[in-house]
């Protein structure tokens, strides 16, 4: 039997094309011209293994009618569909329980690809409460079959936090790729300080979306080319607080937004926001601010030429025990310094979570932190 996709648009055109494309890729669809109508057509019969809403539509918009599919059709997944001037909105959207969002206007290839991540995101997640709610009768004869479930789990997770960096790339173009690339540095640091497990994952995590508070920034500061005012700058520091208010309030980044927090805080206390000090900074952060500048200073920026990673290595060591934990820089100069660039070469072809894939494999030992 098809899978059934409940496609909801008070665009009659935009309906029939997205039904059109869904049918040819084999697909069950159920069209519905606004929120209302969709609840109706939850209610009547088999559920639906997929309901893609668009956002603005008038009368109940697309993020209300969200909010009622987690309250009355829970485990339902949902796709919004916005446009590129609305990435507030999807957002909003993650907050409110959507596990994907689709950018207009889009290719068939792109719709194919978000409904099939959808899919495969919803049975994992079926398939993980089933488990979990007959845990009792099946921990013994399905303990490995579970460890399997929780990891593809995991995985549809990071896809997660792979849109979500998405969005920050489409708002500041100008800094493309740099989560990619600083979450790898990071990593490479903190394997080499003995990092591993859960806890690389955690840092991994929180480098990735260091910067997603900027999404709450207007673009007339985000993106101005000359140097901010002083009440501009105050309005950017913001971006930290607002980066941890969003991802604190997601379940399964909830430790790493401790180090959305607090990337911008210093090892002799002068950094922002809460001002922290030495190891009051968690560990992630230390190691992150040292990845930070090493990817900021070797990419190019509208007001500057990058330099090379000795010239960087070098302001790293200069800034140890004020900006930087000593004792990393110490781990940080161990890293053969050819390493980074082949690093650098190596991320730019790579997802965010190939790169975690990649880099969170048991390692060699190293100095322990």
């Amino acid at each position: 039997m098809p899978q059934r996709i409940l496609v909801v648009d008070d665009e009659e055109a935009v309906r029939s094309i997205v039904a059109t494309l869904l049918e040819q890729s084999g697909y069950s669809t159920t069209l519905a011209s606004g929120a209302e109508e969709a609840l109706m057509r939850l209610q009547e019969g088999p559920e639906y293994d997929l309901v893609l809403a668009d956002i603005m539509m008038s009368g109940t918009d697309g993020l209300a009618l969200l909010h009622r599919i987690g309250v009355d059709h829970p485990g339902t997944p949902v796709v919004m569909v916005t446009a590129v001037q609305d990435i507030h909105m999807a957002t909003n959207a993650f907050r409110g329980g959507a596990i994907d969002y689709l950018l207009k206007p889009f290719a068939r290839t792109q719709l194919e690809t978000v409904v099939h991540r959808a899919m495969e995101r919803g049975r994992l997640l079926k398939q993980n409460v089933a488990y979990l709610n007959s845990l009792e009768d099946i921990v013994t004869s399905r303990t490995a079959q579970l460890q399997s479930t929780m990891e593809e789990l995991e995985r549809s997770y990071d896809t997660t936090l792979e849109a979500m960096g998405n969005a920050l790339d489409l708002r500041d173009e100008q800094t493309e790729g740099h989560s990619k690339r600083v979450t790898a540095y990071t990593i490479a640091i903190a394997r080499a300080m003995g990092v591993a497990g859960e806890e690389l994952k955690l840092i991994a995590r929180g480098a990735f979306l260091h910067d997603f508070g900027k999404i709450a920034i207007p673009d007339s500061i985000l993106l101005k080319p000359g140097k901010l005012e002083p009440e501009e700058m105050a309005i950017m520091r913001e971006h930290c607080r607002h980066g941890y208010e969003i991802v604190s309030k997601i379940p399964f980044l909830k430790d790493a937004s401790e180090i959305v927090y607090s990337h911008q805080e210093r090892f002799d206390g002068s950094g922002y926001p809460r001002g922290l000090s030495g190891h009051q900074i968690p560990l992630g952060a230390r190691i992150f601010a040292i990845a930070d500048t090493l990817d900021a200073m070797t990419s190019d920026r509208p007001y500057r030429k990058s330099t090379s990673f000795e010239v960087a290595r070098n302001e790293i060591v200069r800034n140890s025990g004020t900006q930087f934990d000593p004792k990393i820089v110490d781990v940080f100069l161990q890293i053969p310094l050819e390493s980074w660039s082949e690093l650098r070469e190596e991320i730019e072809r790579l997802s965010p979570s190939a790169i975690s894939d990649r880099l969170c494999r048991p390692a060699v030992a190293h100095p322990a932190h």
